[in-house]
């Protein structure tokens, strides 16, 4: 259909033909297109159109044709570009990890905005790609930031991350708190654990459940398995005056309010997201 030496114009057009077929709305096809023809070339969205002439390299072209057929095979676009943005940055993923969203950037405004004080000790349970750890690593660098995953593989894509941004957070196989001691309390622990129930799987996009790691997404209990292992222990790592800072599903802030308030000396605090759900919870210690 097309010659091997293509513009983006060209390139684009032929990205809207091939996945026609899987993705109805031209919009969501050409969004997808764009995003990632700017992520392969670092280029913002003006960028593009100002090159559409421009005939595209070889070497991006075929990467570019590779990432189609990967989208049309159901892949999020994240994975087929290897990377996606949060707060400014982009970070590697794959299917070893989760695909940062935009929630989480809130939840990690609202500790940047609400912990003003210059030294830190913060402890990022569930890190995934690091996304969390590393951005906040690198807004506050005079802070010490330690993150944790139960995934070896995992930590090996966070430690891709810290490297490609240029910071030092100390990494750390443990499942929740076990390989920490009590000894050594924190400022600040956070954590986007997993959260979805096993029974809302019916519900989810396919893409999603295809190829995002299930033990990033899952939990037992209706999805609050690990909210309460973490509350039996909050108290013995969260230092006095200390706050933790937990992403949750929309429908799980009554809860986990309840959850957390059964715990001595602490308030606890629910807030909704820029849509207006209940996403995040903070848990300070007032003792």
């Amino acid at each position: 259909m097309f010659e091997l030496e293509m513009t983006f114009e060209a390139l684009r057009e032929w990205g809207d033909w091939q996945l026609e077929p899987y993705i109805q709305d031209q919009t969501e096809r050409m969004a997808q297109i764009d995003y990632l023809l700017t992520g392969m070339m670092d280029w913002n969205y003006g960028q593009l159109q100002n090159n559409l002439n421009t005939v595209i390299e070889d070497e991006k072209r075929i990467r570019f044709m590779v990432a189609v057929r990967a989208i049309k095979g159901g892949q999020p676009v994240q994975y087929a570009l290897g990377h996606a943005p949060f707060y400014g940055r982009e970070f590697n993923v794959d299917r070893r990890v989760l695909i940062p969203r935009p929630e989480t950037e809130e939840l990690v405004d609202w500790i940047l905005k609400d912990e003003k004080q210059s030294a830190v000790n913060i402890l990022d349970i569930g890190t995934g790609s690091g996304a969390i750890a590393v951005t906040l690593q690198a807004e506050r660098p005079a802070w010490k930031v330690t993150a944790s995953d139960i995934s070896k593989d995992a930590l090996i894509v966070a430690d891709s991350n810290q490297i490609q941004h240029h910071v030092a957070v100390q990494l750390i196989e443990s499942d929740l708190f076990d390989q920490f001691s009590p000894e050594n309390q924190f400022d600040v622990i956070v954590s986007n654990p997993p959260y979805i129930a096993e029974q809302e799987k019916f519900v989810m996009d396919d893409s999603v459940l295809m190829y995002e790691p299930d033990l990033a997404l899952f939990a037992a209990d209706d999805g609050l398995a690990l909210y309460k292992k973490m509350a039996a222990a909050l108290l013995e790592y969260l230092a006095p005056q200390g706050s933790a800072y937990f992403e949750i599903g929309y429908l799980q802030g009554p809860a986990l309010v309840e959850l957390f308030e059964k715990l001595p000396d602490v308030v606890v605090e629910l807030r909704p997201d820029l849509s207006g759900h209940d996403r995040m919870i903070r848990v300070r210690r007032t003792d």
